[in-house]
């Protein structure tokens, strides 16, 4: 199996224990994660050569990043050196009725002065097979979102896979520029697009008619038919469209499931009520390296792709952190109906 290639951000989050709010913190927990890190721990996980690129700063904290991910087996050779400092963002984990809550602080982080031209990319897309990028990593700053375009020009160049997840974030685009007027460009090289309801709506002005995610409950496949039709129009190139469905009955509580639409058929995939969530963060980066696994491991079914995408994802919410630490065997258990948690001796 050829390499996969990811590239974007990877952060120090920290979380108050136990659930606790933001003003009741005495300590925070540790976590390094980020979208495309997130990403690429999932498919080394999943036995897939992956490397991912960034840019850290050179002390002991950008240090620390590293070893987190040499630790999951991915990649970093490629990584770029300089910079700052690494950028911070800090969780509160919400629970039942109350949600969760994001604050960043990323403000000249290393990734967020990248420019275009610090990465040699014909030498890392050496031998790979994939390239993958998220919304984050253009909403940042303008040479990061130069260096992603630069990115993707190379792989269309060498014949790479690109895919995007959109990941829409409403906090990180202030750099002067609106996603409309950057996100069409580099979407337009993509060969696999993957997005919610949200990220349809806020880069492209694309909903699903009669869909209202804050309502709760489970989500009509059929609903985003359209959408993922009008994606498909707006960007040729692209040969599968696909949408996470999120129920969020609670921020304990949630049903999850998934379409594909590969131009031709709606393939929809099982749906799980997830009631006891552990870390929901991640959800959808955990999705995106199921579905990367599954399109190369079942390049000619699409059904079983995007069913392990979802069982991979659904298995994310029972783990702490940003990154999903299950293996293949884990995810056909579950795929093959096995939901029980029984102990395994």
């Amino acid at each position: 199996m050829k390499k996969v290639v990811t590239f974007g951000e990877i952060m120090l989050r920290l979380t108050p224990p136990a659930m606790r709010r933001f003003s009741q913190a005495n300590s925070f927990d540790v976590v390094y994660g980020g979208g495309e890190s997130n990403v690429a721990v999932s498919l080394a996980n999943y036995g897939v050569p992956v490397d991912f690129i960034t840019r850290l700063p050179d002390n002991d904290i950008g240090e620390c990043a590293l070893m987190e991910l040499r630790k999951r087996g991915v990649n970093t050779n490629h990584i770029v050196r300089g910079g700052e400092r690494l950028g911070i963002y800090f969780l509160e984990i919400g629970a039942v009725s109350r949600g969760s809550k994001v604050v960043y602080d990323r403000a000249h982080s290393a990734m967020s002065t990248i420019e275009k031209g610090m990465v040699d990319w014909d030498k890392v897309l050496e031998g790979a097979g994939w390239f993958h990028w998220t919304g984050i990593t253009p909403a940042i700053s303008q040479g990061a979102a130069d260096a992603c375009l630069e990115a993707i020009q190379a792989a269309n160049r060498l014949g790479v896979t690109v895919s995007t997840d959109l990941n829409y974030r409403k906090k990180l685009w202030k750099y002067g520029k609106e996603p409309g007027e950057v996100m069409p460009e580099l979407v337009a090289g993509c060969d696999v697009i993957l997005g919610n309801e949200e990220d349809a709506e806020k880069h492209f002005g694309l909903h699903p008619e009669g869909v209202d995610v804050t309502k709760g409950g489970s989500v009509d496949a059929e609903a985003y038919l359209s959408v993922l039709k009008q994606l498909m129009d707006m960007f040729p190139r692209a040969k599968k469209v696909i949408t996470t469905l999120r129920g969020s009955i609670s921020a304990s509580h949630n049903t999850w499931s998934g379409v594909l639409y590969d131009g031709e058929q709606l393939f929809k995939a099982p749906s799980y009520d997830i009631t006891h969530i552990v870390d929901r963060v991640g959800g959808g980066d955990s999705f995106m390296g199921g579905l990367i696994y599954g399109l190369l491991k079942y390049p000619d079914n699409d059904q079983n792709a995007l069913n392990f995408a979802v069982a991979a994802s659904c298995l994310k919410h029972t783990i702490y952190g940003d990154a999903n630490l299950v293996t293949v065997d884990e995810v056909e258990k579950l795929m093959k109906g096995d939901a029980s948690g029984r102990v395994s001796r």
